[in-house]
């Protein structure tokens, strides 16, 4: 059998009680035993000899658990274990509770038919479990006999119906006081002013753990800060959670991250509240109170900063912005990002960290650009990692290994499938020599030439159809995403195409090809609303020079194409037809030297325009549908 380690209960409980005794404050009024319990500096019993722990066995009809017994021999009970468990029992005290609640019925209610042991424990708990607390605010503590370790203890359940939680185990009683312990410290850490100052020998050696992390994050040791982190939070120390709360935010652990503290402090408003207000507006519609939950105590501008930038977010408006050169990179990043160079983006803003400035001494790292609508899309949990582990704030450290782009250049990352395994056809413009902005002028008249905000694909086809009345079969006009296609090109970009006719198709290679050369690609491959299709078609100085179109098992070709395009080389195999498009898209990225941007395309937000119809007009005897929506 394995041994515990040996526990001395003295020191421990001697500890809790003088430091219980040093927070309350003078004059308040206390019971007869809580006033001798302060004066005496100890919230224990006599200590239970053994013939009392053999007699309450016997009574019990079990030996008890290790840890539980030897705590009995320093004190028989325990008054204010936490701040909830106002009387732990003692040898007279314990008894078994035979679902005395009856809550092993209501657990019971909402168990599955085919719930295991794991999931019953929750209901059987309440009929075979040792009930130890005496006076409680409606706060269940059982040891239970069925969840026996190797050294003879008995795990430990608490659980209260005000905390909308289920029973919480400890693996022993030991645990379960040290867990208490620390519950005592988190609730007088965040005391009312009437309290006395709680500042003893473990709060001093807690918050010099926490001064110790700062500076290892800092340094990029995220890692250790973390682990550092871990006592002084459990035990509710001021900024511990928040400190941690700015690592985990950047490694996609988001959930119940407040930065409870300093996001009230006006110090660290602008760049704490975007990412808390970021993150609510995502997981909320219009209903604010959690988050003004959040900012409970913070004065009326912070309150207000928070109102507008929950606006901004939700418009899509925010812009973030930092002082120093750090902030100057900012604005470089940002312009990478709108035309799709999300990895050139991300190196920018990594690369100028050292240089960036904390806002006081528990900032850790900017964050306030993650709800930025174009920088926030750079950031996954790999470039959190990345980001956290580059010295900064003026503190000394060895730079990192910088994280693997997200791009793998090229093309033929189109034969793989999307995110949502959506994309069955998709269509693009190439456009060398020009810049992205360039590209509408090319493809589109008038208004429809003027590029929107940067959204995502999604965004951008919803605020589309808003409000449009009018559909035509015939109408093609394509809303495409711009940005920079590598060295030298543009590109325009449709991932949701309507079908493919080939009998009224016009590629638009030709008007995009003015002064320039131009290349249209619009791929169905893996299409499964109809026959699978392929169209290329090369333009120069707004001429077409060649193109090529495989549709209904047959290749239609006109121009003289270089060999490494050459459809007879891919279109061999009717039966292999789809496993042909990565073959094809890579031979147009070595012919041209072209790519497109993945990450951005799936991830990011690009701007967006929509072109002249795909097809053309209807022609004499054709018939075609309107739709008109009122």
């Amino acid at each position: 059998m394995t041994k515990t380690t040996a526990f001395d209960w003295r020191p421990f409980l001697l500890k809790w009680s003088g430091e219980w005794a040093d927070a309350q404050p003078e004059d308040e009024t206390r019971d007869e035993d809580d006033e001798a319990a302060r004066r005496a500096r100890w919230l224990g019993f006599p200590p239970a000899p053994e013939e009392r722990i053999a007699a309450m066995e016997e009574r019990i009809g079990r030996r008890m658990p290790p840890s539980y017994r030897e705590f009995l021999k320093v004190s028989d009970g325990w008054r204010h274990a936490g701040g909830f468990v106002w009387l732990l029992a003692g040898t007279e005290g314990a008894r078994w509770h035979n679902n005395e609640s009856e809550l092993a019925d209501l657990f019971e209610e909402y168990l599955d038919e085919d719930a295991g042991p794991e999931e019953r424990v929750e209901a059987d708990i309440w009929r075979r479990g040792l009930q130890l607390d005496v006076e409680s605010d409606v706060t269940h503590v059982l040891m239970d006999p069925e969840d026996v370790d190797e050294a003879g203890e008995w795990a430990v359940y608490t659980w209260a119906s005000w905390r909308a939680e289920p029973p919480e185990r400890h693996a022993d009683f030991r645990e379960f006081m040290r867990e208490m312990y620390r519950e005592f410290h988190s609730l007088r850490a965040n005391g009312s002013e009437k309290e006395p100052e709680f500042v003893n020998d473990t709060t001093q050696d807690l918050d010099a753990l926490v001064a110790e992390a700062r500076l290892e994050a800092l340094r990029g040791g995220w890692e250790g800060a973390l682990k550092t982190l871990e006592e002084p939070k459990d035990f509710g120390r001021p900024r511990a959670a928040a400190l941690d709360d700015q690592i985990r935010h950047l490694l996609g652990q988001t959930v119940a991250v407040r930065f409870e503290g300093l996001v009230t402090d006006r110090r660290y408003a602008s760049e704490l509240l975007p990412p808390l207000v970021a993150e609510h507006a995502k997981h909320s519609y219009r209903d604010d109170a959690t988050l003004m939950f959040d900012l409970r105590g913070a004065d009326k501008d912070v309150v207000a900063l928070a109102h507008a930038t929950l606006d901004q977010v939700r418009n899509g408006t925010y812009r973030y912005t930092a002082a120093g050169p750090f902030g100057e990179a900012v604005e470089r990043a940002r312009e990478l990002a709108r035309w799709g160079d999300t990895d050139g983006a991300w190196r920018t803003l990594v690369d100028a960290l050292p240089r960036w400035e904390p806002l006081g001494p528990d900032h850790l790292v900017p964050l306030g650009w993650v709800a930025d609508p174009l920088l926030g899309p750079l950031l996954t949990p790999e470039r959190g990692r990345e980001l956290l582990s580059v010295p900064r704030g003026g503190q000394p450290g060895e730079a990192q290994e910088p994280a693997a782009g997200l791009d793998p250049g090229g093309l033929a990352w189109l034969a793989e499938p999307d995110p949502s395994n959506s994309r069955a056809s998709y269509r693009f413009v190439l456009v060398e020599g020009a810049e992205p902005q360039e590209v509408p002028t090319r493809l589109a008249d008038g208004d429809s030439a003027v590029l929107d905000e940067p959204l995502s694909l999604w965004e951008a086809r919803r605020r589309s159809r808003d409000g449009r009345q009018e559909f035509s079969s015939f109408d093609d006009r394509a809303l495409m995403a711009v940005g920079r296609a590598g060295t030298g090109w543009s590109f325009a970009f449709d991932d949701d195409p309507a079908p493919f006719d080939r009998r009224r198709f016009v590629s638009p290679a030709a008007a995009a090809s003015g002064g320039t050369r131009a290349v249209v690609v619009w791929s169905g491959l893996r299409e499964w609303r109809g026959e699978p299709f392929f169209h290329l078609s090369v333009a120069r100085d707004g001429a077409e020079q060649y193109a090529f179109t495989y549709a209904d098992g047959e290749v239609r070709s006109h121009g003289e194409i270089p060999r490494p395009l050459d459809p007879g080389r891919f279109f061999g195999d009717p039966e292999d037809i789809t496993a042909v498009e990565r073959s094809l898209l890579e031979a147009l990225t070595g012919e041209f030297g072209a790519c497109l941007p993945r990450h951005a395309i799936e991830n990011g937000r690009l701007h967006t325009f929509t072109t002249r119809s795909w097809t053309r007009p209807p022609q004499d005897g054709e018939t075609y549908a309107v739709i008109h929506v009122m």
